[in-house]
């Protein structure tokens, strides 16, 4: 049975943001390319591209032999992780896109193994001439050595046809001989494989509850978050939603500042410092500047969610007064507050643009970003791949510290959240 390597990989320039992916399929021996496969996808997250990749890759493949062993290489842990089995597939997104690259070939054909982000250049630069044409408003078209490859996959797909016919011939000839007949065929010349839900049951691997954290190879000092949650304000302990309104310290905010300030200034690690621009977090800011020696920068990009109508009320009094429009919002992160609020989703696009900003300029040194409890819960479920009502399940103390570190890769690993152990 012949063999072969199918590279895939895809990117998102926001996760969620513009995407789209490259695959290669390559033959084993020679490491020559045979058929090359991009697409601008829209707005996506890394892992939906990464996954059309593999599909893509799985499908180039078929095209040059259905009957192929594949061997799939990439550069993502998760995608490798969950396709081979070990890996539970949790997220929404992602369960149809697996049961789909389980059905291009059949179980037990395809194996995955992964490779460092180096060795799957040519797949990665695939993914972003395909982002770069979906950024001029067209879609990838295939280079003059693509359109080669076209050419030559005609020409093996046409080999296979021929090596096929030549062999049916010969099966055929043995059976008339044999006075076997139609003995050994299947219906419509092939064995029958179940469809829909049924076949994505039977084609993907059984898998285990363990879903582990990325890891890889040296890619250098990543670019540190230092997430601070402002301190309090007199709506914090009242629990009442606090967004755009510029609300100042409480007094116990105050002192809150000050000691995650003496414990950031002992612990010596933070190289600069960019704020939120509205007045809770500048003075939680400020008071950390103080200790370091570092000015504050501003960025509207950090600022909390507008709440619309429901501005310094407590969930109870919003539950009362517009309660079709909390169950909404609490049922999609692209439903708004009332009065014309930011939804969940509208606020990940401008922190995800936000936080790709910053970790271009901050590559390699650690910040400490200083901002607010959505931007910062954000931040952590991007940074973990998790759904967006994960925002609905994280604890988020005021003056607390988390931490997110970005790699060059575009991988992010989160190292600390909620720690308040400075405040006792």
């Amino acid at each position: 049975m012949r063999e072969l390597v199918v590279e895939a990989d895809g990117g998102s320039r926001g996760n969620p943001g513009p995407a789209g992916y490259g695959a290669v399929v390559l033959d084993p021996a020679s490491g020559e390319p045979l058929l090359e496969r991009a697409e601008y996808i829209g707005v996506a997250t890394n892992n939906v591209a990464e996954y059309r990749g593999l599909i893509a890759g799985l499908k180039a493949a078929r095209e040059l032999d259905p009957d192929a062993r594949v061997r799939v290489r990439m550069d993502s842990k998760l995608v490798v992780e969950q396709m081979s089995g070990r890996w539970k597939i949790k997220h929404p997104d992602m369960k149809p896109l697996a049961a789909e690259a389980a059905r291009v070939f059949p179980l037990g054909q395809v194996t995955y193994e992964w490779i460092p982000r180096e060795r799957n250049k040519h797949a990665d630069r695939l993914a972003n001439e395909a982002m770069d044409a979906g950024k001029r408003g067209g879609q990838w078209e295939p280079s003059a050595s693509s359109a080669a490859l076209s050419t030559s996959a005609e020409d093996v797909r046409a080999a296979r046809v021929v090596g096929d016919a030549a062999a049916g011939a010969a099966k055929a000839r043995a059976a008339l001989a044999s006075g076997t007949g139609n003995a050994g065929l299947s219906e419509a010349g092939g064995s029958r494989t179940p469809d829909g839900a049924a076949a994505a049951q039977a084609t993907l691997p059984k898998t285990t509850e363990v879903e582990g954290a990325g890891w890889g190879p040296d890619l250098g000092p990543p670019a540190t978050f230092v997430l601070l949650r402002h301190g309090e304000t007199a709506l914090t302990p009242e629990k009442r939603f606090s967004g755009s309104g510029d609300h100042e310290l409480s007094e116990v905010g105050r002192r809150q500042a000050e000691a995650v300030a003496a414990a950031l200034a002992a612990r010596g690690t933070i190289q600069a410092i960019v704020s939120s621009p509205l007045k809770r977090c500048r003075q939680t800011a400020e008071a950390v500047a103080a200790r370091v020696g570092l000015d504050v920068r501003i960025d509207d990009g950090l600022r909390e969610t507008d709440f619309g109508a429901w501005e310094g009320l407590t969930f109870a009094e919003v539950r009362e007064r517009y309660g079709d429009d909390l169950d909404a919002w609490l049922a999609s992160p692209k439903a708004e507050p009332t009065g014309g609020g930011e939804s969940f989703a509208t606020v990940a696009r401008r922190v995800a643009a936000t936080r790709d900003r910053l970790v271009r300029e901050y590559q390699g040194r650690t910040v400490l970003v200083v901002t607010h409890v959505t931007p910062i819960k954000t931040l952590v479920r991007l940074a973990i791949g998790a759904p967006p009502e994960s925002l609905f399940r994280m604890e988020l103390s005021a003056a607390s510290v988390s931490a997110v570190a970005y790699y060059a890769d575009g991988n992010a690993s989160l190292r600390l959240l909620n720690d308040t152990g400075h405040l006792r």
